[in-house]
């Protein structure tokens, strides 16, 4: 774990490996600010106005990967993070934990493990009920990705209607969803979103997704998450475990454990596995089965 200055923060911690490297900044957070080979692009998306800024009573989304709790509601999920955040190195993870938040008692903490020899990243969300009353909520973790890529997620498998009659999963949209936007492409294996810097209205969907990834590629750079889905479990926003989202300045893969009870004292965790790979991936179903899903059935074998 080496200490560096980064994006205006002076007080930035990076863990490396042969080919990629991940940068987190403990000037606010927990935010991990950098992910990317060696050399090459971050695929996680910047806001330059707000880097190096930090205190104040305004929320600053800043990019990078961050956790929030969901149901998405004011002021609990958009508690400040704005303030330093404290770290420690603990059997080879990178731990950062920012103080508790006084108005909400939810406590954040959010531990990082690279592998030295595979491009992998394991990434463990906690949230602990500092308060003194339970409260409901999910694990939410959000990656804001650079612009000009393209989400994929999977359309569950195909069954025969003589063999299923009950259905799937829910497609969730958002009031200001429009499905015929020409950025999302509805296919018989997968759903996909593009980033597309000149179109400024904001989309959103979500899925129960049972098959647990998500994809975001950009020029020859892939990004893999992995995460549970638990049939038995309620998640929020009627049911989902996976929300893309874009606007005109990056795209969000944002991936939600089940809704618990936290009783005070009590921590509940949310795991995404993060995998970087170099390859092209083609827009239709058949490249994406040819060229992308090689590299999912990679990841399954942690």
């Amino acid at each position: 774990m080496e200490k560096l200055n980064y994006a205006h923060f002076p007080n930035c911690l990076r863990l490396s490996n042969r080919n990629m490297e991940l940068i987190a900044t403990t000037d606010v957070g927990p935010r991990v600010l950098r992910l990317a080979f060696l050399g090459g692009e971050n695929l996680f998306c910047e806001y330059p106005e707000m880097l190096g800024k930090t205190g104040g009573n305004e929320w600053r989304i800043y990019g990078g990967h961050r956790l929030w709790t969901s149901p998405e509601v004011k002021p609990r999920t958009y508690e400040l993070d704005n303030f330093p955040v404290k770290y420690e190195e603990r059997d080879g993870e990178m731990v950062l934990t920012p103080d508790v938040d006084a108005r909400t008692g939810i406590g954040k903490q959010i531990r990082i493990r690279l592998d030295a020899d595979r491009d992998h990243v394991k990434v463990v969300h906690t949230l602990t009920n500092h308060g003194q009353w339970d409260v409901e909520l999910a694990p939410w973790a959000l990656s804001v990705m650079a612009p000009g890529g393209r989400a994929v997620v999977p359309q569950e498998p195909y069954a025969s209607q003589d063999d299923v009659l009950l259905p799937a999963r829910p497609i969730v949209v958002w009031p200001y969803t429009d499905m015929a936007d020409p950025r999302w492409t509805w296919g018989t294996k997968f759903i996909q979103l593009r980033q597309d810097v000149k179109n400024n209205k904001p989309q959103k969907v979500g899925v129960a997704n049972s098959l647990g990834w998500a994809a975001y590629t950009r020029h020859e750079d892939v990004f893999i998450k992995r995460y549970a889905f638990d049939p038995k479990a309620k998640y929020a926003d009627m049911g989902c475990n996976t929300e893309l989202y874009t606007c005109e300045t990056m795209l969000e893969v944002e991936t939600l454990g089940p809704m618990v009870k936290l009783a005070p004292g009590a921590s509940v965790e949310h795991v995404e596995e993060w995998w970087l790979f170099k390859a092209k991936v083609g827009s239709d179903d058949a490249a994406i089965e040819r060229e992308l899903l090689p590299l999912v059935e990679r990841t399954s074998k942690v």
